[in-house]
């Protein structure tokens, strides 16, 4: 039984018909018939039933084709393992991230993975948008979130923390930060989402959740503008670890509440790798997905 004729099998249950089917793969209709009859002789079942106008799977055909797509599909997975281990993976892949992230993490990895695999054409989208990973023709994507409730795939990268942060020559015209609610006299630089623009969350050791109202006259698309307006003495901001940590230890900066954790919507939150949920993963997806694990976890 040859694979080729059945992949065709699904290729006519895609179709809808013999026809279709045909003309996708430029065989002869009748061609298309001879193949499956043999199959249904092999077999001892009718797979489908057939009719001048339509053309559908019979109980049995529906319980194989079921079972024939993932063997097939573990065969495909069994030969791109094999190759893998010859040759570099090779095609175009699609990876989108958010502004932020994408420029301060991802950017300076590219090399090092162009460096591994040369073969493989990288295509970066920079949004803050969720793009469709389906519509969009995403492999890849990074997001930033307390938990992926869709149906992905996903794996934590590593967990985010953040930080309430100024400059020291702003802070030394603002009253000593004795409280947390002190941080409502400041002036906020806002992030433009909803949950960002009116309060943030903060906790300590031994209190509990404390609601701070914030206000400022400066509303920002993305972390990095955000992390620029701070550093030009703007206001305070709430910026993630991987994007103010550094600058941080190097006191360009500080952080206004050391002894406590602070957030705007969840205190259990991280960054998350995610592809369409699909049991056949390319090379060029496979080693993207490690590559990333290995340097960001």
């Amino acid at each position: 039984m040859k694979i080729e004729n059945l992949k065709l099998l699904l290729s006519i249950h895609q179709s809808g018909s013999f026809a279709a089917t045909a003309r996708d793969l430029s065989l002869d209709p009748s061609q298309i018939s001879r193949i499956v009859s043999g199959l249904e002789e092999e077999l001892g079942i009718r797979l489908f039933q057939r009719t001048t106008r339509n053309l559908h799977l019979t109980e049995a055909g529906e319980v194989y084709l079921n079972r024939l797509q993932s063997i097939l599909e573990d065969l495909d997975q069994a030969e791109d393992d094999a190759k893998t281990l010859s040759q570099k993976p090779v095609g175009k892949l699609r990876l989108t991230a958010s502004i932020a992230y994408g420029h301060h993490m991802i950017l300076p990895l590219l090399g090092k993975f162009k460096t591994l695999y040369p073969k493989i054409d990288l295509e970066i989208v920079f949004s803050d948008d969720n793009l469709d990973l389906v519509s969009d023709r995403i492999d890849v994507a990074i997001r930033l979130a307390p938990r992926i409730q869709q149906d992905l795939i996903c794996s934590k990268l590593h967990d985010t923390k953040y930080f309430i942060v100024a400059t020291s020559a702003y802070l030394t015209d603002q009253r000593e930060i004795t409280s947390p609610k002190i941080l409502s006299e400041m002036n906020a630089i806002l992030f433009n989402l909803p949950d960002y623009q009116s309060r943030w969350l903060v906790k300590d050791k031994t209190s509990g959740i404390e609601e701070i109202q914030i206000n400022g006259d400066l509303i920002l698309s993305n972390a990095i503008a955000i992390k620029q307006a701070m550093m030009d003495g703007l206001g305070i901001a709430m910026l993630p670890d991987w994007l103010i940590e550094r600058d941080i230890e190097f006191g360009d900066c500080q952080d206004v509440l050391p002894n406590h954790q602070v957030t705007a919507t969840d205190f259990e939150t991280g960054a998350w790798i995610i592809y369409p949920s699909r049991s056949f993963l390319p090379a060029k997806t496979r080693v993207m997905i490690d590559f990333l694990k290995q340097e960001l976890s």
